[in-house]
């Protein structure tokens, strides 16, 4: 995965750029360290990021910790943890620094302040002290009239007398943008142009009564003083870009930040089953699964991408190199996409295809070590088997979840090896006692232990000499030696495996099935 922006040429990207230049560009990811990243939260990390190296700018890390009772050091390490084994790394942001920090929103909070009064200094905001029992009445009335239901602006021109009586009663206002009276219109560049009516769009808050700021404030003041250029982000956001837009507007007009509104494009739903859009507590929808179970990181990254966007109609299977060449934000598809994860696994299995076998090898360690197969520290000897071993599974895994399963027959010790109650029951059955017998003595009379004499000597004794199907004559011997039904290739697994270790497993399950 590479950081290196692409050699592009950017003729054709007035629209996108609105007269930038391509470095200028800045985007940002904002995620809130709650919990694991989900699928969707990586999606709109990747396309920032993919965008940000397209144009060779930057993308900003920015990190949404506000919510104290839900935000943990932990959980913001984790952030940063899973986003760089995902290789998106970030520009600016924590642990990176830059010139538009602090990059955690809880420690911006005297920004935020002083921003807010200025707006109110200059007009574009106001204390608003409806209660909220009054705001619910007045709602309703509003609904049952079948007018617009949101808040009506009954505070936007308090006399001097109106606010004393209000703070003599005790009342602490919210703090609320007063929205213009105007359509807002922007040209979206996944959807087009979009058109909100000044009607549907009251004036909302933007500080609570206790002083605290909230998401609509400080995502575009951040925005603002980071000077972002492009907000990729998720259609879920949609409704409130035009109260963003306005708040953009009306920072310009009291100097802060660059005096430029962001360009906007919203990303399609991810969808999970029954055409619902996938939650973080659907199955599929959580980072940690895919550590879990042993994905590439560029496998998952190459599937995400492929929800709302494609490097070509006939190419599924790309690099993050190739993604960040082609990528166009104007291709984004607005339709809903959903997530399949069975496509997810196979475009992982790719990935694992096109690696070399010793960095294979190296990724399938960890997951080894978990499952005991393998101690802590392999040894030159246990690593040499490994290694060995690479070719012939590389193209028979999905995950790498699946290596202890496939892989552990050849290093676990002798005394501890078993064979899978379910597998011998459904193989070592009917003629496999003979079958069994009659390769006992065919590996026997094997001097050159190779692939192709075991090979030689199993079909001659075994489908020539038996008369029987590959399926009946192999199966047995593969339960006998690996202990399951699915194993490595038969012949390659024996060599693998040794003489002495093959003969003994074989006779062991002779055993076996005649005490049946």
């Amino acid at each position: 995965m590479t950081d290196k922006p692409a050699a592009a040429s950017f003729d054709d990207d007035g629209d996108v750029l609105g007269g930038l230049k391509p470095e200028q560009v800045r985007v940002r990811f904002p995620p809130s360290p709650t919990g694991l990243l989900t699928v969707g939260n990586i999606r709109s990390a990747l396309f920032n990021w993919a965008f940000a190296r397209h144009y060779g700018g930057k993308l900003v890390l920015r990190i949404e910790d506000t919510d104290k009772s839900r935000n943990t050091p932990e959980a913001l390490q984790y952030t940063l943890d899973s986003l760089r084994w995902l290789g998106l790394n970030w520009d600016e942001g924590p642990e990176v620094g830059g010139e538009f920090g602090p990059y955690l929103q809880s420690e911006r909070m005297d920004l935020y302040a002083d921003v807010v009064a200025k707006l109110l200094a200059a007009g574009k905001a106001y204390h608003c002290y409806c209660s909220q029992e009054e705001l619910d009445q007045r709602r309703e009335a509003a609904r049952t009239a079948g007018q617009h239901s949101g808040y009506d602006g009954h505070c936007r021109a308090l006399t001097p007398e109106q606010v004393q009586a209000y703070l003599d009663e005790g009342r602490r206002p919210v703090v609320r943008l007063r929205m213009p009276d105007h359509p807002i219109t922007f040209d979206d560049l996944v959807r087009g142009e979009i058109t909100f009516l000044p009607e549907n769009l009251g004036d909302y808050v933007l500080v609570r009564a206790n002083g605290y700021p909230l998401y609509p404030l400080v995502n575009p003041v951040d925005d603002a003083l980071m000077e972002i250029t492009h907000v990729l982000r998720g259609e879920d956001l949609l409704p409130s870009t035009p109260r963003q837009i306005a708040l953009y507007e009306a920072l310009a007009e009291i100097g802060v930040g660059a005096g430029r509104t962001p360009r906007f494009g919203h990303l399609p739903f991810v969808m999970g089953e029954g055409n619902k859009r996938l939650s973080k507590r659907d199955a599929g929808s959580g980072l940690g699964e895919y550590l879990d179970r042993g994905f590439l990181p560029e496998g998952l990254l190459n599937y995400l991408a492929l929800l709302g966007w494609s490097i070509a109609e006939d190419r599924d299977v790309f690099s993050m190199a190739e993604m960040v060449e082609a990528f166009d934000i104007r291709k984004v598809n607005s339709n809903s996409a959903r997530f399949d994860p069975k496509k997810c696994e196979a475009i992982n299995a790719s990935h694992m295809r096109l690696l070399e076998p010793a960095d294979w090898a190296g990724r399938a360690v960890p997951f080894l070590v978990k499952a005991g197969v393998l101690p802590v520290e392999p040894s030159a000897e246990q690593l040499a088997l490994l290694n060995a071993a690479v070719p012939f599974v590389q193209e028979r895994m999905n995950t790498f979840s699946e290596a202890p399963d496939m892989l552990g027959f050849l290093f676990v010790d002798e005394s501890a090896f078993s064979i899978d109650p379910d597998a011998a029951a459904k193989v070592l059955t009917g003629d496999a006692g003979a079958v069994l017998e009659a390769t006992s003595k065919a590996l026997a009379d094997v001097s050159d232990w190779t692939t192709e004499a075991i090979e030689a000597a199993l079909r001659a004794s075994l489908i020539e000499g038996l008369g029987l199907k590959p399926k009946n004559a192999f199966g047995p011997v593969r339960v006998a030696i690996s202990g399951r039904r699915i194993s490595p290739p038969l012949f390659e697994s024996l060599e693998l495996l040794g003489r002495d270790r093959s003969l003994s497993r074989i006779a062991a399950a002779q055993a076996a099935v005649a005490s049946d």
